[in-house]
C-alpha cells in the first residue's frame, strides 16, 4: 500500500517506496534516486508504459493541431459568405433591438420628408427618460425648415434642459434616418445630410489648445463642412472667451448661418447671451425659445419646458443658491449683479444693424509693431525649415498608426498658428 507511481519532468515515471518498505522491493526494479525518507526506482515494463503514454501524448497534440488546420482552411473557403451572414445578423440585432426599445417605450413611426421641416410633437430624450422615474420627464416640440424657422434661438438658466432638448432633436432626427422608430407623439423628419454638434467644453493640453480655440476649431470646421441640408446642434458659442467677443462671435455666427447665400442651415442655438434674442426681429428665419421658470422670491423652479420668447435672465444666482453656494458668496454675487445691471448692454445690441448681405470683407491689416518675439508663443515662431527637418527626423518604420497621427496633428497645429519670420 505504500507503492507509489509518480511522474516528474526529470525522471519521467517512477515507484516511489518509503525506508520501512524498501528492504521488500524485488530484484529487478532499478534504482533511479535517494531520498532522506524514501527510494525511487523504475523498471523496464514501466518504462515502456511511459513511452506509451508520452508517444500519446505527442499523437494527441498533432491530431488536435491537424484538426485545428483543417477548420481553420474550411473556414477560410467559406470566409465570405462567413462574413455576409455575420453582417446580416448584425443587422437583424440592430432591428431587434430597435423594435424591442420602441414598444418598451412608446415610440412612433417618423414619417421622413424631402421638404427640409423637422416637426417634432412631444419629443423626448431617449437615454435622460430612462434615467429618471417614470412619466417625470417633459416631452417638447421642435419645428424647423429651411424657410421662417431655420434658426432656434434657446435661452434660459443652467440646468434648465436646453443641451438635454437639443441633444434629443438630433437624436430623434438621427433614429428616424436610419430607420428606427422615435421617441415622440408624432414626428415628421425632413431628410439631413449630416448633423454638426458643438456641444460642452473641454481643453486639449497635448496641442496646447484652450477651451475657446478648441471650441473655434470646431466652430470653423462647421461653417466650413455644412450645407443648407445640415443640422446643426450648438451649445453657448463663444462663452470661453469675453462677454463682448463671444457676444460678437455667437451673433456673427448666427447671421453666417441664417443668410442661405453663405449657409441657410437649420440649427439650434443655445446660448446664455440674451442679447441675442434681438436678432428675432432683425432676421426674418430667427426664432426664440426659453425655458419656461416659476419664480417664487428668491427660488426657482425648473419647469423643463420649452416655450416661445426669449428669457431676460439666466438665473445664475439661482442656482449657485441651488448648488449650495454660502450665503455669504450669494448675497455679495446679488450686490455686484445690481452694480453691473446699470451698465446693461442690450441696448447698445438693439442698435446693431444686421448684415444681410454676406460679402466678403477684406480683412483690416493686423500690425505686430508694438509686439516682440520673446512675446509670442513657441508656436508662433515655428518656421517651415522647422517643420520641414521634424518631417526629416521621424522614424517612419517604427511609428505605431496613432503615434503617426498625433504627429501629423501636431504638425499642422504648427503650420496654422506659426509666425512667418
Amino acid at each position: 500500500k505504500n507503492l507509489k507511481i509518480k511522474y516528474n519532468k526529470v525522471f519521467g515515471y517512477y515507484f516511489e517506496v518509503t525506508n520501512s518498505y524498501k528492504d521488500m522491493v524485488p530484484d529487478d526494479y532499478i534504482r533511479k534516486q535517494t531520498l532522506v525518507n524514501a527510494e525511487r526506482y523504475m523498471t523496464p515494463k514501466l518504462k515502456e508504459l511511459e513511452d506509451t503514454i508520452l508517444n500519446a501524448e505527442d499523437k494527441l497534440n498533432t491530431l488536435e493541431y491537424d484538426v485545428f488546420c483543417k477548420v481553420r482552411d474550411d473556414i477560410a473557403k467559406e470566409l465570405e459568405r462567413i462574413q455576409k451572414t455575420a453582417k446580416a445578423v448584425a443587422r437583424l440585432d440592430v432591428f431587434a433591438s430597435l423594435s424591442v426599445v420602441a414598444e418598451q417605450n412608446h415610440y412612433v413611426r417618423p414619417a421622413l420628408n424631402e421638404k427640409g421641416v423637422i416637426d417634432i410633437k412631444d419629443g423626448r430624450h431617449p437615454v435622460v427618460e430612462k434615467m429618471i422615474d417614470h412619466d417625470m420627464f417633459v416631452a417638447n416640440d421642435t419645428y424647423l425648415n429651411n424657410s421662417n424657422h431655420c434658426i432656434a434661438v434657446i435661452t434660459g438658466p443652467n440646468m434648465a434642459g436646453k443641451s438635454t432638448y437639443m441633444r434629443q432633436s438630433a437624436l430623434i432626427v438621427l433614429m428616424a434616418q436610419l430607420g428606427s422608430f422615435v421617441p415622440a407623439k408624432s414626428a415628421n423628419i425632413g431628410i439631413v445630410d449630416r448633423i454638426f454638434t458643438r456641444v460642452g467644453a473641454s481643453d486639449d493640453l497635448a496641442s496646447g489648445q484652450s477651451t475657446f480655440m478648441v471650441e473655434m476649431n470646431e466652430v470653423a470646421n462647421i461653417l466650413r463642412n455644412a450645407t443648407s441640408k445640415s443640422l446643426l446642434v450648438l451649445d453657448e458659442i463663444g462663452r470661453g472667451t469675453s462677454t463682448f467677443d463671444g457676444l460678437s462671435i455667437a451673433w456673427a455666427v448666427i447671421e453666417h448661418i441664417s443668410n442661405k447665400k453663405l449657409l441657410g442651415a437649420k440649427t439650434l442655438f443655445a446660448t446664455h447671451y440674451h442679447e441675442l434674442t434681438e436678432l428675432e426681429g432683425k432676421m426674418n428665419n430667427v426664432n426664440n425659445y426659453c425655458i419656461a421658470v416659476k419664480e417664487k422670491g428668491d427660488d426657482i423652479v425648473f419647469l423643463r419646458k420649452i416655450i416661445k420668447g426669449g428669457a431676460d435672465r439666466s438665473y445664475g444666482i439661482q442656482v449657485a443658491k441651488l448648488a449650495g453656494v454660502p450665503d455669504m458668496v450669494i448675497d455679495r454675487a446679488k450686490e455686484i449683479a445690481e452694480q453691473l445691471s446699470d451698465n446693461d448692454i442690450t441696448e447698445k445690441v438693439q442698435s446693431i444693424a444686421v448684415d444681410t448681405k454676406g460679402d466678403k470683407r477684406k480683412s483690416k491689416p493686423v500690425h505686430y509693431d508694438d509686439v516682440t518675439m520673446g512675446q509670442m508663443t513657441l508656436s508662433d515662431t515655428v518656421k517651415d525649415e522647422d517643420i520641414i527637418q521634424e518631417l526629416k527626423e521621424i522614424d517612419i518604420t517604427n511609428l505605431t498608426p496613432m503615434d503617426a497621427m498625433n504627429t501629423l496633428y501636431r504638425l499642422q497645429n504648427k503650420l496654422n498658428n506659426r509666425w512667418s519670420v
